[in-house]
């Protein structure tokens, strides 16, 4: 295991070879997922995580997926990211297949280096680092100057309202504050898809709906948002909610269906609401 590096300076740029350029049809789904089986051998067994899952994401979405614990999130998560590879079934992502049987780990980590911009729940810091220098170490993966950088990473940190913090080390900040900076990470490479998993799992419910709105704000931009969340009250601000459980789809909802489910899920909570109409048929489970 390699020491973690002390300054900015001492960083080496690795993984700078150039990607395949992409060039998808202007109205294609960003991402296309086509019938996905994911089994993982536990002993003898064979146990079958996600089952037959097909769906699309629009350019410029904010997709919301949600479900009861070991429903499947962070495996679906985990696909769409090019971390592991489904049983069966295809991944389209930008027009390309991730999992062709030519493309090697190292394509898919260039891949999401240049395409994919990632919001964990922990953030993972080089804590030896300060807050700009974690900010603006994507870019040096990609072979940028230290200055360029850092220029970048300054600008990303004011664009989260955290640029008074810049020499800070990220350990010395609040978590919502860490969070703030960890979008500024992952927008510093203006990827085309911001993937967030539970972002608000840490945080107080102030800081949960300051957060919501930064990504809501990069989605009014043109950047693809999609979220794993727990916390339903978050729905407002996606333009689909994914449902999934016992690791399928349920259901996808957009527009006015939507909006019942939001209705639903408060009715269902206590939370008095006018209107409310004829009850829909969501899963209890995933309430």
């Amino acid at each position: 295991m390699t020491d973690e590096p002390t300054n900015i300076t001492e960083m080496t740029s690795v993984g700078t070879r150039d990607a395949a350029p992409i060039f998808p049809r202007a109205n294609d789904p960003i991402i296309t997922v086509r019938d996905v089986f994911k089994s993982f051998h536990v002993g003898p067994q064979l146990i079958t995580v996600l089952k037959d899952i097909s769906f699309d994401v629009e350019r410029s979405d904010f997709l919301i997926v949600f479900g009861p614990s070991g429903c499947g999130k962070s495996t679906l998560l985990h696909i769409l990211l090019g971390l592991e590879g489904p049983s069966t079934g295809e991944i389209s992502f930008l027009g390309e297949n991730l999992y062709l049987p030519e493309r090697l780990e190292d394509f898919r980590s260039e891949f999401r280096k240049r395409h994919i911009g990632m919001v964990y729940q922990q953030s993972n810091w080089i804590k030896s680092l300060t807050v700009i220098e974690n900010i603006s170490f994507p870019l040096l993966l990609l072979g940028w100057s230290k200055e360029e950088a850092l220029r970048r990473g300054k600008e990303a940190l004011e664009s989260v309202k955290l640029g008074e913090w810049s020499d800070y080390h990220p350990m010395d900040l609040s978590s919502g504050q860490q969070q703030r900076v960890a979008i500024a990470r992952a927008i510093i490479t203006d990827p085309e898809v911001i993937i967030a998993d539970e972002p608000t799992g840490n945080l107080d419910y102030e800081a949960g709906e300051n957060l919501l709105k930064l990504l809501r704000n990069l989605n009014e931009e043109g950047k693809t948002i999609i979220m794993v969340t727990h916390d339903l009250e978050y729905l407002s601000y996606a333009k689909t909610a994914l449902s999934m459980r016992d690791g399928r789809v349920l259901g996808i909802f957009r527009g006015e269906e939507k909006h019942d489910l939001e209705r639903n899920i408060h009715s269902k909570r206590g939370v008095v609401t006018e209107d409310m109409g004829e009850q829909s048929d969501f899963p209890e489970a995933d309430l």
